[in-house]
């Protein structure tokens, strides 16, 4: 019985390992392997409160945990993500940056491209997101403001484009300054806006009641086959939209 109640703990504990891992990568440079460990933390963010449910054992243990293991895989690692993009954007990285330090001297000496701090904003708001997430009674059946891992997914999306996608133009504007710092600040801005946003969580499996959901999956399902990791900023975009038209749906359900 104990170890039954267990059992979302330790899935939220490989999310957290997940994100552990994410960490190193991206602190490494390398992005698309962050972004592959992220991916597989929020698979096991989603089962954890999948298996509570089916087992009945939620518990506020559960929750203090779940809101944890996001804070490392879906607030801190995209804001190194996003640090690490835009130094890139300046000629410099976390891993040149460690490489700079002088210790024959009596202090080292970091040289850091302060502009690119910016994107641990991304990290801020995550955990102002996820505070906020945990008192407000609001939120039991659908969001306020874009989860952390539907956040995570719109910036770990970037270099995964970068690095499959043909297409020069559209490098050019991910590679440029502006946009990465606008894209931190819209993400900031997401997080904790009041934005009411339909969860996918199905209760029943019934059309009627999940119209709206299957939809959604069926719309990101065409999209990722046609765009691939391109169709991620689109998928999120397309769930904020679909909240906004069907709100009185999703905050009524």
């Amino acid at each position: 019985m104990q170890l039954k109640k267990q059992i979302p703990n330790i899935i939220t504990l490989l999310n957290l390992f997940c994100g552990c891992i994410a960490t190193i990568f991206a602190v490494q440079g390398a992005l698309e392997l962050a972004a592959l460990f992220v991916a597989l933390g929020i698979g096991f963010d989603f089962f954890d409160g999948f298996a509570a449910r089916i087992l009945n054992v939620q518990s506020e243990l559960g929750l203090q945990l779940d809101s944890l293991a996001d804070m490392v895989t879906s607030g801190l690692v995209p804001g190194i993500v996003m640090y690490q993009l835009l130094a890139k954007t300046s000629g410099s990285s976390v891993s040149t940056v460690f490489n700079s330090w002088d210790f024959n001297q009596n202090s080292a000496q970091v040289f850091i491209p302060y502009i690119s701090l910016i994107g641990l904003l991304i990290t801020l708001a995550s955990a102002y997101r996820l505070a906020k997430f945990n008192i407000d009674t609001r939120q039991t059946i659908s969001f306020i403001g874009l989860p952390t891992p539907a956040n995570a997914l719109l910036i770990l999306s970037i270099p995964l484009i970068l690095q499959f996608q043909t297409e020069v133009w559209i490098s050019d504007i991910i590679l440029n300054q502006w946009f990465l710092i606008g894209l931190t600040l819209v993400s900031c801005y997401l997080l904790n806006a009041e934005i009411p946003l339909f969860a996918l969580k199905f209760k029943t499996w019934g059309f009627a009641e999940n119209k709206v959901r299957y939809i959604f999956l069926l719309l990101t399902l065409i999209l990722l086959v046609i765009l691939q990791f391109t169709a991620i900023p689109c998928v999120i975009l397309l769930y904020v939209i679909m909240s906004m038209v069907f709100k009185e749906k999703s905050v009524s359900e």
